[in-house]
């Protein structure tokens, strides 16, 4: 089946060379309490200094724009499906200072930013084990982490990506900080190596010059993006900057990478990109593929299905826009929107077939598809009191949940430092599990 393109792509990728870098736009409001975890547009003397941001309401924001003229995918119920879904809160942890920011998982292991420090947590029985980088408050908000080669990576406010490797005995130490010191010696009496931030000041191309906001990895490969708009590719054993692109015109918020090495990259800018090398300009660079236009704020939170044909997005208009693959109109198009979340969409992830999404609005919503594109909100969680801004699930294992089918364990972590954990189980009508 085809559809109309809504892509706008260009041929033309620009280095981080080719412009200063005015600081990055606020992505979303709500009027519960002050946040200091997303870009701001007023301009700190301090990178380390507290950013404040308006949490007026969102009733005169973008925030309001539901994106009239893309359809509703939506049209399915759980009966329609013939489904049944349990969703039951088993726990609540508390790390020590407030505003979750991230969370990920790694060999039974949970890691939650918050705020400057990261807490790890024992899934069987969700015991603090460690918790690292508590030492340093100069780097700022921790705002994602990833694994690779038997590594763990930290993005900071601080412009920096740390490096940690687990001990035998539980704890994180800390390996190395990117760009590492050999690589900037290795540049630093070269002109070249270095670009105009702002009037007056020069930094190295191969490190970030504002806080890093996101890290995806992708077999021995680890992309990094940031609110100074550049996506970087860092690479090899000594995992050194062997790319940097300015991808987008405003703060980057999230990236995702696939199996085959696409990189899709969501901005304040309120455009998602898509980057790979089958259409770089130089051989075996990283060229822009596509640039995806329909959102009408920004840009928050990308996800991929299980297949990698779909790509997830959710932004500050309250939808979640739904991309397919489509050769003809030059790499993807928008199918539709799921729409439910009243206030602005800050995560999502896809597991096991189920797409889950954490909002402003205080709800984490679960959807599945069914048949022809059609999409189904199974249910709704809340039980937070501050926005959700980070979601990471797992399939369960069976005996968890009582000896029944195993489902999926979800943790959402909110802005007030509350990481909430559910068991979720989808079973057909006849009490089979979907999910195992």
């Amino acid at each position: 089946m085809k559809f109309r393109s809504w892509i706008s792509s260009s041929s033309s990728v620009n280095t981080t060379a080719d412009h200063p870098v005015p600081p990055p736009k606020g992505v979303f409001t709500d009027d519960a309490s002050n946040f200091s975890d997303l870009p701001s547009s007023t301009t700190s003397p301090s990178l380390f200094s507290q950013e404040t941001y308006s949490l007026s309401s969102l009733q005169s924001n973008l925030s309001l724009l539901t994106l009239p003229s893309v359809p509703s995918l939506q049209n399915l119920s759980p009966g329609t499906l013939n489904l049944a879904i349990s969703a039951r809160c088993l726990n609540s942890l508390n790390p020590r200072n407030a505003h979750v920011t991230f969370l990920a998982m790694h060999n039974n292991l949970l890691y939650a930013a918050s705020s400057n420090e990261i807490n790890v947590f024992e899934l069987t029985n969700f015991t603090l084990i460690d918790t690292f980088n508590n030492k340093d408050p100069s780097s700022g908000f921790a705002k994602s982490v990833t694994f690779l080669d038997g590594k763990i990576f930290t993005a900071h406010q601080d412009c920096k990506i740390r490096v940690w490797k687990l001990t035998p005995m539980k704890q994180h130490n800390l390996i190395a900080t990117l760009p590492t010191l050999e690589d900037r010696l290795r540049r630093f009496v070269f002109p070249s190596s270095y670009t105009n931030v702002r009037r007056h000041k020069k930094k190295m191309w191969i490190e970030h010059h504002d806080a890093v906001s996101g890290l995806a990895v992708n077999e021995n490969l680890m992309c990094s993006v940031s609110w100074d708009r550049c996506l970087k590719i860092w690479g090899g054993s000594k995992l050194r900057c062997i790319e940097s692109i300015k991808a987008h015109d405003d703060a980057i918020n999230a990236v995702v990478v696939g199996k085959d090495g696409t990189i899709f990259t969501g901005s304040a800018d309120k455009r998602i990109r898509v980057w790979g090398k089958p259409y770089a300009e130089k051989k075996g660079k990283i060229g822009l593929i596509a640039t995806l236009e329909k959102h009408k704020s920004a840009v928050n939170a990308l996800a991929l299905s299980s297949d990698e044909s779909v790509l997830f997005s959710g932004a500050c208009d309250r939808s979640i826009l739904v991309w397919e693959r489509e050769d003809s109109a030059n790499y993807m198009v928008v199918t539709g929107a799921l729409r439910g979340h009243t206030k602005a969409i800050l995560c999502l992830i896809n597991v096991s077939d189920l797409l889950f999404s954490g909002s402003a609005d205080r709800t984490v919503r679960i959807w599945t598809r069914g048949n022809q594109g059609q999409f189904c909100c199974l249910t709704v969680l809340d039980g937070h009191r501050t926005p959700v801004r980070s979601l990471v699930a797992a399939p369960a294992v069976a005996a968890e949940s009582g000896g029944a089918n195993g489902g999926v364990k979800l943790f959402s972590g909110s802005f007030d430092g509350e990481i909430k954990v559910w068991q979720i189980v989808v079973s057909s009508s006849s009490g089979s599990p979907l999910i195992s």
